[in-house]
């Protein structure tokens, strides 16, 4: 009782308790990973071949030699560093659910840094520890990021109703928006986490909303969010220059 005692009331010591109960936690689950991972290598391989097959079809079209830094130079202008993770603990069925990966402030990654995978969008980085880093799944009712129509360039808020891991929803879309079944939504780039243009998903359907003023949307994800091991962090180089001028202003 008195250690219990100790901890809930000091600060240090319940940070410290924390840190060391994290560092073990994310030490299980990254041994049981490693297990997993020896039965899961023809779906991965299989996911990677797909996209080295997206990304020679950009560099084809680029008219660019290949070369290690072509995702940077390519795509984002160099605005964006992608670092490498896996994820080693995956929730999907609750209604605020979390990532963990294997990355954390010692390899850079920070708070509010972006996460994708080959196929989308999956969350953002919430908290780190110098190995580990959580993230706030799409599939958290928490969760707020700026996306839009493909088509256009008109925009609203990603939300999750909770529901199913299968379906996002875009709400805030303006009733003269062009909206059809099937476009495709992507992130659109009004924020300092994500560029411009990360694949979301298909739209399977959509109503107006009580005021019918704007559209609800039902998105069908690109990804798999049951199925997910090899993940993407964004980093945005320009972040602080970005938030000092909305400071300033």
């Amino acid at each position: 009782m008195s250690v219990l005692f100790t901890i809930q009331s000091h600060s240090y010591h319940k940070s410290k308790f924390i840190n060391s109960a994290n560092f073990l936690t994310g030490g299980v689950y990254n041994s049981v990973n490693n297990i997993s991972d020896y039965f899961n290598l023809k779906a991965q391989n299989q996911l990677l071949a797909e996209e080295n097959k997206r990304l020679r079809v950009l560099i084809s079209n680029s008219g660019i030699n290949a070369d290690t830094t072509y995702i940077d130079s390519l795509t984002y202008n160099k605005s964006y560093r992608f670092y490498t993770s896996n994820i080693i603990k995956n929730s999907y069925s609750l209604n605020n659910n979390v990532l963990t990966i294997n990355k954390g402030t010692n390899d850079s990654v920070k708070q509010d840094f972006g996460v994708i995978s080959s196929k989308g969008l999956i969350g953002i980085i919430d908290k780190t520890s110098n190995n580990y880093a959580t993230v706030l799944s799409i599939l958290n009712t928490t969760s707020r990021i700026s996306a839009q129509l493909k088509k256009t360039n008109h925009f609203g808020t990603l939300t999750w109703d909770g529901d199913s891991p299968e379906f996002t929803q875009l709400i805030d879309i303006p009733k003269i928006a062009p909206v059809k079944i099937g476009d495709t939504i992507i992130t659109s780039g009004r924020s300092s986490i994500f560029p411009k243009g990360i694949p979301i998903g298909i739209i399977e359907g959509f109503k107006l909303d009580q005021a019918e003023n704007y559209y609800e949307i039902n998105v069908k994800l690109f990804n798999d969010m049951t199925n997910i091991e090899h993940v993407y962090i964004i980093e945005n180089v320009n972040t602080e220059e970005i938030n000092n001028l909305l400071i300033t202003n």
